[in-house]
Order: C-alpha cells, then sequence, then structure tokens
C-alpha cells in the first residue's frame, strides 16, 4: 500500500506541475495564441507584430545626451526629502544644441523635464566648413573654457561634458581646452555661452567679396589689354 500512496502522490505533483505551467503560459502568451515558431520572430504571430510597431514609431527630433545625474536632499519640516537632478544636453546635428536641468521624485521624470526645459533654450551654433568660424574664450563662474577652429580632418580634440555637447551640435573638427573646474553643469553651461557667443557668418557679404573680387580681376585684364594694344600700334 505504501507504494500505491508514493505513485498516487507522484502523480498529483505532476498535475499539479502542469497546471502551474499551463497558467504561467496563459498569463504571458494569453488563452488563445498558441506556442510555436512562427510566434518568435516568424512572418505571423507576436514578432511581427512587435516589429511592426517598432517600425511605426516616430523618430524623435533631436538626440538626447545625459551629462550628470546626482541624488540632491532638501531639509523639510519632517526631515530629509530625496530627489534627483539631471542635466541633459539635446542637439539635432546640424547646429541647434541646447543644454537643460530638471529636478524630480524619479529619474525619468527629471530627465523629462530637463529635455522640456532644453527646447525653450535652443540655441543656433554658426559653422564653417564643419567647425567653428573663430577662436573664442568664455568665462562662467571658475569654469573657463578656449575653442579654436580647426582644419578638416582634426576632429574633435576635447573630452566629456565638451564633447558632448559639440557632437550634437554637429561640430566636426575643434580644438578645446576646459581650465579652473571639473564641475559638469557649470562647464555645459560655459560651453553653450561659448558657442552662443561666436559671431554668426554673413553669406551675402561673402557673395559679395567674392563677386567684387571678380570684378576687379576683370577690369586688371582689361587695363593690360589695352597697354598691350597701345604697345603693339606704336
Amino acid at each position: 500500500m505504501s507504494e500505491d500512496k508514493k505513485t498516487n502522490t507522484n502523480k498529483e505533483k505532476q498535475v499539479d506541475e502542469n497546471k502551474v505551467a499551463q497558467t504561467v503560459a496563459t498569463d504571458i502568451y494569453g488563452g488563445n495564441q498558441k506556442r510555436g515558431p512562427k510566434s518568435f520572430g516568424g512572418r505571423s504571430g507576436a514578432g511581427s507584430k512587435r516589429g511592426g510597431r517598432r517600425d511605426d514609431r516616430p523618430k524623435e527630433e533631436f538626440e538626447q545626451r545625459i551629462l550628470d545625474i546626482a541624488r540632491v536632499t532638501r531639509v523639510m519640516a519632517g526631515g530629509k526629502r530625496m530627489n534627483f537632478r539631471a542635466c541633459v544636453a539635446i542637439g539635432d546635428r546640424k547646429g541647434n544644441v541646447a543644454v537643460g536641468l530638471g529636478k524630480g521624485a524619479d529619474v525619468t521624470i527629471a530627465v523629462n523635464k530637463a529635455v522640456n526645459k532644453a527646447k525653450k533654450v535652443m540655441i543656433k551654433v554658426p559653422m564653417v566648413k564643419d567647425t567653428i568660424p573663430h577662436a573664442v574664450t568664455c568665462k562662467l563662474g571658475a569654469a573657463i573654457i578656449i575653442f579654436k577652429p580647426a582644419s578638416k580632418g582634426k576632429g574633435i580634440i576635447s573630452g566629456g561634458v565638451v564633447r558632448a555637447i559639440l557632437e550634437l551640435a554637429g561640430v566636426k573638427n575643434i580644438t578645446t581646452k576646459t581650465i579652473g573646474t571639473n564641475n559638469k553643469v557649470n562647464n555645459a553651461r560655459c560651453t553653450i555661452k561659448a558657442l552662443d557667443s561666436l559671431r554668426k557668418v554673413d553669406n551675402d557679404y561673402n557673395k559679395k567679396s567674392k563677386d567684387g573680387l571678380k570684378a576687379e580681376k576683370e577690369t586688371k585684364k582689361e587695363d593690360v589689354v589695352e597697354v598691350v594694344k597701345t604697345s603693339l600700334k606704336d
């Protein structure tokens, strides 16, 4: 009888395990869906639907880069309240770039606030042949940043926060130097201030100067031709 009892208990355990497995499968995959090779990345099934959803998602206008995340505390009457501070840089790699700060009870909330603030203070960086038009030195608090234009193929000679902001702005060739402090937030603000202080390039002025040079060359050629003609006549 003991052996019969053992076999019965084993059968009951197997039945319970099967029931548990079935309930878990229905919770994950649904009751009506059949598990098979097509449902995992095939032409039909859940895999193809998920892939279609990912393709249908709209692409973001600006690229985001988290520069710094810190946990901050605020002393209240009942005790200390913990929050998160996020410093985020956004840009489209076509000259538009900005930096924003946001605080929230969660990291995602702080990042979203920082992105919304950055979109309101967007600046346009003037560029000439994938580099800045002239050298600039900027000071903000203890942070000092020096920017110098570089030739094609030089790359971004920088690091840390400054490099991330320049990449988002679309600058491909530049030489930089940071002096004074290693605070990421102050260096980011100083970088934005330096880029905003760059003088804009006037394309109309360049066109006019080119047209003027062409006119001067033509007049010189005409004068030389007249001199040669008079000398031949004599």
